[in-house]
């Protein structure tokens, strides 16, 4: 369903191109990396400044748009022009390392050389757009990271790891790290209306370009004295509510909700403010960070049971 909301507000490059980024943003929540949604928008704007809102025919000039590596502008030029390019997803990577028993984990340079000249190897000159989806979907649906339906696999007469019952050995694991973990307050800062402190964060970093209520270190806990230096007013805590957690790729976020009030008559000054702003549900589309929105959820559940019904 993101999916589909998403290209039924944005069916064209030219429609992409001139939405305002907290639409596309928006828009884009529940599909994933905010940054390929900035990416994908900035490419659209490029493709239409540049090549009249026409998509390159090359890999070369694809892989100059922003967010476009070489394999998916690979999977471009097959897919769309059915002319032979060299594509090596995620799951391609699986195919054929179970299929030739590439040892390593694919993300290391030296193996991640092998992938790509096993690849070259056997993407066709002709009928390449075919091969490519093929592929694809035979690691999607077939050759899969876990339960790999090896009986119904077109390719298991001949496929290394099948053959030598070593299918569970490949592709190799990536070596394991401890994750780091991350914790902030989440200042849930209302005006006497009841709406949200919201601040658009940088472009780059975390949830770049999108609006949250402003964080602290969990050591930081005079939030009075933060606020004015930071704010420019005084905001009072009155609880923390239930913490919400969220997984990045690379670290876990904890997020501890503090319900603050700000002091009367600071709303019109914020407003003046760029990049901040008092958030209504209703009234204002904007980009929302996921565990933002949950924290959000939190707060108005918070709220339905101080009011009541």
């Amino acid at each position: 369903p993101y999916y589909l909301r998403f290209m039924e507000r944005f069916p064209q490059i030219d429609v992409l191109a001139a939405a305002p980024l907290d639409d596309v943003l928006s828009h884009w929540s529940g599909l994933g990396y905010y940054a390929r949604a900035r990416n994908l928008h900035r490419a659209a704007q490029e493709v239409v400044e540049q090549f009249d809102g026409q998509l390159p025919a090359t890999a070369e000039l694809l892989t100059n748009l922003p967010g476009i590596g070489p394999s998916t502008a690979a999977a471009i030029v097959a897919l769309t022009w059915n002319r032979r390019a060299t594509i090596l997803d995620g799951n391609v990577k699986r195919v054929l390392s179970r299929y030739h028993r590439v040892a390593g984990w694919s993300g290391e340079s030296k193996v991640q050389q092998q992938l790509w000249r096993l690849a070259d190897r056997q993407t066709p000159v002709t009928n390449c757009r075919s091969y490519t989806q093929a592929i694809m979907d035979l690691g999607a649906t077939v050759c899969r990271r876990r339960n790999p339906d090896c009986h119904n696999c077109p390719l298991s007469a001949d496929c290394g790891a099948w053959q030598h019952n070593e299918v569970a050995l490949y592709p190799a694991s990536r070596p394991r790290k401890e994750r780091p973990h991350k914790s902030w307050r989440m200042l849930l800062i209302s005006d006497p209306a009841g709406a949200l402190l919201l601040r658009q964060r940088p472009p780059s970093g975390i949830w770049g370009g999108l609006w949250s209520p402003p964080e602290i270190e969990v050591a930081q806990t005079d939030i009075g004295s933060w606020s004015a230096d930071q704010l420019g007013f005084t905001a009072t805590p009155i609880t923390e509510l239930e913490p919400v957690e969220h997984k990045f790729t690379h670290f876990d976020l904890t997020l501890i909700p503090v319900v603050c009030q700000a002091r009367q008559g600071v709303t019109g000054s914020i407003m003046d403010r760029p990049g901040q702003l008092w958030y209504n549900h209703a009234t204002h589309q904007i980009g929302l960070p996921t565990a933002v929105s949950r924290v959000i959820t939190r707060y108005s559940e918070y709220l339905s049971g101080v009011t009541g019904p």
